[in-house]
């Protein structure tokens, strides 16, 4: 891959993607045979620091600005030695770059928020990567769920950047030939196989016509290229001359496939296939033939054998390849932090439905609860009962209403899976910042601010220890259900499952949480089970908490007090 636009083209299925993961460093080298090198020298481990890679789908923020978001990717990929206001010019200088001046202050948009046009999305991703001036830039099939014109002005804009001296790897389905006109270098991959690699323009034309496929005048040549793959141009000599060639090399006729591509009937689906990969077969076999694949080979070997002297001992050692060097993450722990707390809390505040929500349901639980069991008295008859029959209510919201929490890793999990394989951040800081402007703020604040209505109201121990304590111990059961939604929300990527799995596990802990069940009673086979039941620790600590010192007395006999 040279400086230049450089397209890989196949049809769906073919290994595009997989081609471009491989070269960019994002595929486990475990299941990999093979060495790639960039400039002479192996692939460090951690080239997606120092390359740039633009996902299919869009996945900025978006509820942050165009500026906003690039503002983002400027202050953690970029050296700590970069000052404030170079990092600020570097974010002017990318969007004036990408001509996206006008929408610069303008939201993403998301469901809810209307915001900038497709091609203006897609523009932004590709400034993300463009912060840290990568020398090798990937995209995977950028004009995806573009119109033809949007796609165009995209590939524009990246004629422009290959213009500066970037190399730029992209995939792509079946482009126009107004945008074929723009690539320097093209790769066809069939079944994850190589048919031609070389220039682009004309030059691809040239070879399949010596291999006996010609292009119609009125033809486009990406058209053209996918037609060849999947049978459907007339195979003549590589004379010229009229008639079919046959299909699989090594003897038998090919006119049983080229008679069914004449009918007008439905094609069998298993034929078509059998068809397809034949072809394809054929195609690879003529490709690992010819001249211009002899060349390209002989070129890498040529780097790799210099490689290996640059590595030690000569031509013919055996030693690995020397391999480039290391780069870390452009920025510390701190600043890393920072700036992803920044962004999580201003995706909040700028999406407020579910905090308010959260804060009313709060609001109504604890006025509701209250009522209910308004002032409790000190009766053996009924304050025990009542007392308990609370604090296990009040643990089961604490716990059920933050079912919600599944959605914290599931809905942004494309765009932190894409950010932290780009060394955006580590996954700790990711964790830390859903921890404090996230679990903590959202969903412990309601309890310290609307749990206390319940604890008046119901005319609970009037000490402050035993008010403070029962505040902690409502955050902490709290925190505790977050956290268990937290792991599964990370080990489950689909909503539905997960919701599925965490309401098992709320209801398993409720089960022994040693209200509904006396848990002595248990076998010790079974018993054992509450050492992992929030609702065990939570009951137990709000029991203690209000029994303690606490009297009981009979209604109809006040003389004889029980003492808890």
């Amino acid at each position: 891959m040279r400086p230049g636009l450089n397209a890989i083209m196949g049809p769906t299925g073919s290994g595009k993607s997989s081609l471009l993961d491989v070269l960019a460093g994002r595929k486990d080298p475990q299941f990999l045979r093979g060495e790639v090198l960039v400039d002479g020298a192996e692939q460090p481990e951690n080239f997606k620091c120092v390359s740039g890679y633009v996902v299919q789908d869009d996945i900025v923020m978006g509820t942050l600005t165009v500026r906003e978001n690039l503002r983002f990717s400027a202050a953690l990929r970029l050296p700590g030695s970069v000052t404030d206001l170079e990092r600020r010019r570097k974010v002017e200088s990318v969007i004036e770059e990408l001509g996206l001046s006008k929408v610069a202050d303008s939201k993403i948009g998301t469901e809810l928020i209307r915001g900038v046009s497709g091609g203006e999305r897609k523009r932004t991703n590709i400034g993300m990567e463009l912060i840290t001036d990568p020398s090798v830039l990937f995209l995977d099939e950028p004009t995806t769920g573009l119109d033809a014109f949007t796609a165009g002005s995209v590939l524009r804009t990246l004629r422009n950047l290959a213009n500066a001296g970037r190399t730029i790897v992209f995939s792509i389905h079946q482009p126009k030939y107004s945008i074929y006109r723009l690539f320097d270098n093209l790769t066809l991959v069939v079944a994850g196989r190589i048919i031609y690699h070389g220039p682009a323009g004309d030059m691809p034309l040239r070879y399949f016509a010596n291999i006996g496929y010609h292009c119609e005048a009125h033809n486009s040549p990406p058209d053209f290229f996918m037609d060849i793959v999947h049978g459907e141009v007339p195979v003549t000599n590589a004379g010229g001359e009229g008639g079919r060639a046959a299909l699989i090399s090594g003897g038998g006729s090919g006119g049983d496939f080229d008679d069914l591509t004449k009918r007008d009937s439905v094609i069998d689906t298993d034929i078509q296939k059998s068809h397809s990969a034949a072809i394809g077969q054929q195609l690879i076999e003529r490709w690992q033939q010819c001249p211009m694949a002899h060349r390209v080979e002989q070129q890498v070997e040529e780097i790799y054998q210099q490689s290996l002297r640059m590595g030690n001992g000569g031509e013919g050692s055996h030693v690995k390849v020397k391999k480039g060097a290391w780069v870390g993450y452009p920025t510390g722990l701190w600043n890393q932090v920072v700036w992803v707390s920044w962004r999580t809390a201003l995706n909040l505040f700028r999406n407020p439905q579910s905090s308010i929500i959260q804060l009313v349901v709060y609001l109504f639980f604890g006025i509701s609860i209250g009522t209910v069991f308004f002032g409790l008295d000190t009766s053996l008859e009924s304050g025990i009962q009542n007392r308990q029959g609370l604090f296990f209510f009040l643990i089961l919201q604490m716990v059920f209403v933050n079912l919600g929490a599944i959605e914290v890793f599931i809905k942004e999990r494309v765009i932190f899976i894409h950010e932290n394989s780009s060394g955006f951040y580590r996954v700790s800081v990711y964790f830390l910042a859903k921890i404090f402007c996230d679990m903590l703020p959202i969903k412990t604040l309601p309890v310290v601010l609307f749990m206390p209505i319940v604890y008046f109201m119901s005319r609970l121990k009037l000490d402050a220890g035993a008010f403070f304590f029962y505040e902690l111990n409502l955050v902490l059961a709290t925190c505790a259900a977050c956290g268990v939604a937290f792991f599964v929300s990370a080990s489950v990527s689909v909503f539905g499952i997960a919701n599925i799995f965490i309401s098992i596990i709320y209801v398993f802990m409720m089960v022994f949480g040693g209200f509904l069940m006396n848990i002595s009673s248990m076998g010790d086979w079974l018993a054992w089970c509450k050492y992992f039941s929030v609702f065990n620790y939570a009951y137990a600590g709000l029991s203690v908490n209000e029994f303690v010192g606490l009297d009981f007395c009979p209604m109809r006999n006040t003389t004889n007090v029980t003492r808890t």
